[in-house]
C-alpha cells in the first residue's frame, strides 16, 4: 500500500516481539530509522523522508507501539510494555527484519528517548544517533521546576493513574490535540489541516490515548529506573542534538551539556523554530542530517 503522506513510500505491517508495527519504507542505500514523538505518527517525517531517499538512503519510519496504526498491546502495573527499553527492542528487531544489523537513528521527542535507550542497550546496532528537541529524560525530571512543569504540563498530567487522563482527553480529543500542537509549533502553517486530520484519526482511538498515557507513565517510572541503573553508562556512537531555539527545551537547558553527561561524542545546534522541527524547518533539519551523515 502506498503512503498517502510520504511520497514514494510503501506502508506495511511488520510483527516484532508480540506487536505489529505500521511502517513506511522507501529507498535503497545506507539505512536510517526515523522515530516520531507525541502526539504525532510517522507522518511527521513527510517533509524529511522522501528527501533522504533522494539522497541515497533506505528510510524506515514506523509508528511506535501504541501510536498511529501500530499495535497497542496490554500494559502492566509497571508499564513495562511501554518502556523505552521495549520500544527500542521493537525497532532493532524491525530493522534486523529488513536486513539491517547496523543503522542510523533520528528520533524526535519520544522517538529520541527510544533512540537514547536503543544506543545504550544495542550499541552494536546504532551507528549514529540524532535527537530532536529533547534533553535526557532523567535530567528533565531531576531538574524540574515550576516553569518547566507549567510549560510541559502533560508530563505530569498523562502519568496520573488510570483512567483520569484517559477519561479527560477522551471527552474531547480534538481540543486536546489541537491545543497541544498549537502550543509547540512556532512556525505558522507548518502543520496543515489534512495532517491534523490524520493525527486526529489516530488520536480519537481510546486505545491510542491509553497507550500514550502508558508511554508517559513508563517514562516517569520504569524508564527512570533503567536510566538510574545506567547512570555511568555513555552512548558510544556519535550523538547530534538539534533543538528549537523558540521551544521550551532550548530555553530551559544547555542541551549540549545535558547530552555530554550521557554520551561520549556530542555535537549540537539550535534551529529557528519550536518543538516540531521536522515539520517547521525541514530544509534546515535536512542540512543538519547531511552534515551528521557525512561524519
Amino acid at each position: 500500500m502506498r503512503s498517502a503522506f510520504l511520497d514514494g513510500f510503501e506502508l506495511c505491517r511488520v510483527a516484532v516481539a508480540g506487536v505489529e508495527l505500521n511502517v513506511a519504507v522507501g529507498g535503497d542505500g545506507p539505512p536510517i530509522l526515523l522515530l516520531h514523538g507525541h502526539p504525532q505518527t510517522h507522518v511527521v517525517w513527510r517533509k524529511i523522508a522522501p528527501a533522504l531517499v533522494a539522497q541515497g538512503h533506505c528510510v524506515v519510519a514506523p509508528d511506535l507501539r501504541g501510536y498511529g496504526d501500530s499495535g497497542k498491546p496490554a500494559s502492566d502495573a509497571d508499564h513495562l510494555p511501554y518502556s523505552k527499553r521495549v520500544m527500542a527492542a521493537d525497532n532493532v528487531a524491525l530493522m534486523k527484519g529488513f536486513g539491517f544489523e547496523r543503522f542510523s537513528v533520528i528520533g524526535h521527542d519520544r522517538g529520541g528517548r527510544v533512540g537514547h535507550r536503543m544506543a545504550l542497550d544495542h550499541p552494536h546496532a546504532v551507528e549514529r544517533l540524532m535527537v530532536l528537541d529533547i534533553a535526557p529524560t532523567l535530567t528533565m525530571y531531576d531538574r524540574t521546576d515550576q516553569a518547566f512543569a507549567t510549560a510541559y504540563f502533560w508530563w505530569f498530567f498523562l502519568i496520573q493513574p488510570f483512567d483520569l487522563p484517559e477519561r479527560m482527553i477522551g471527552s474531547d480529543p480534538e481540543y486536546f490535540l489541537r491545543k497541544h500542537i498549537a502550543g509547540q509549533v512556532k512556525v505558522p502553517g507548518s502543520v496543515g489541516e489534512e495532517v491534523i486530520a490524520e493525527y486526529l484519526r489516530c488520536y480519537r482511538d481510546p486505545a491510542t490515548i491509553h497507550a500514550i498515557c502508558e508511554d508517559y507513565r513508563a517514562a516517569a517510572g520504569v524508564d527512570l529506573d533503567h536510566d538510574r541503573a545506567d547512570a555511568t553508562a555513555r552512548v558510544a556512537c556519535p550523538l547530534w542534538a538539534v533543538w528549537g531555539a523558540r521551544g521550551v527545551v532550548g530555553q530551559t537547558y544547555d542541551v549540549v551539556a545535558t547530552w555530554a553527561e550521557k554520551a561520549s561524542d556530542v555535537t549540537g545546534v539550535a534551529l529557528e523554530c519550536g518543538h516540531a522541527i521536522p515539520e517547521e524547518v525541514p530544509e534546515d533539519l535536512l542540512a543538519e542530517i547531511a552534515r551528521f551523515m557525512a561524519r
